[in-house]
């Protein structure tokens, strides 16, 4: 069979994939905290047909003569660029000016979001919309009892309320965690991302603290999401795509005519 179907299979399979990225991308357009994929893709090993030759003292060099196979994935990144900020008024939520993610734990697992739409559950405690706990410094939760009144959360995040007609303003504060490859976190659905070898340990730290974000109280970050540039992305799929089909095609053709010698 000829090398060129094969290498338009690979490529068909590769836009593919970057079809499928590209829809979750746009469907998670108005995700809080969502970071977008990006697919990058690398040949495949190439066929020698001739190696290269170096120069003697009556003939030059020749350079090698390779086919190549077709197209393989090299990587779908995440790219955590910063996301626009809205506006809610909202006390509760919250959003990171800068680098860092929430810490939020189930009671047994960490995990980490940029989605800052929290509440507080029946005990006061913070909590995401999954009933994950906000974490503090030292990894405890965050409590606010019911009676308070005037919440304020500070952009160090220190939380502030009236009780008993006196400001209480809590000594631990919101933490971020920062990691040194933040691409190579997993995401776990849910807003929710969790440590991988390669990302690195988290590194907790207070808001506003050299390298760490601040905590902005009565906005949230809205997905990374460019609809412009996606849909241009889906243009670029969508033809090179169609291109590598065409590929199949064509050799097709050139099979059927092989075929038909015998006649």
């Amino acid at each position: 069979m000829l090398r060129s179907m094969y290498s338009g299979i690979s490529g068909m399979k590769n836009f593919q994939t970057k079809l499928d990225v590209i829809g979750n991308n746009i469907a998670n357009v108005n995700t809080y905290g969502f970071k977008k994929g990006r697919t990058v893709f690398k040949d495949m090993v190439s066929q020698t047909m001739q190696g290269a030759t170096g120069p003697s003292a009556s003939r030059g060099g020749i350079n090698t003569k390779q086919v190549g196979l077709g197209a393989q994935m090299s990587a779908i990144d995440t790219i955590d660029t910063q996301g626009s900020m809205q506006t809610t008024g909202r006390t509760l939520d919250l959003a990171i000016s800068g680098d860092g993610y929430f810490k939020v734990s189930d009671g047994t697992n960490s995990y980490y979001s940029r989605a800052g739409n929290f509440y507080l559950d029946t005990n006061g405690d913070l909590v995401n919309s999954d009933g994950y706990y906000l974490q503090q410094t030292g990894n405890q939760k965050i409590n606010i009892p019911q009676t308070a009144t005037d919440i304020s959360i500070g952009k160090d995040g220190k939380v502030s309320y009236t009780a008993g007609g006196n400001l209480v303003t809590t000594p631990p504060q919101i933490e971020l965690a920062k990691f040194s490859n933040p691409g190579g976190l997993s995401k776990t659905g849910n807003n929710l991302f969790a440590e991988t070898k390669n990302s690195g340990t988290a590194q907790l730290d207070v808001p506003g603290k050299p390298g760490f974000g601040t905590i902005e109280s009565g906005m949230l970050e809205m997905s990374n999401v460019d609809l412009s540039e996606e849909f241009t992305d889906m243009i670029v799929a969508q033809r090179g795509f169609q291109a590598n089909t065409r590929i199949i095609t064509t050799s097709d053709q050139i099979l059927e005519e092989l075929v038909n010698l015998k006649r």
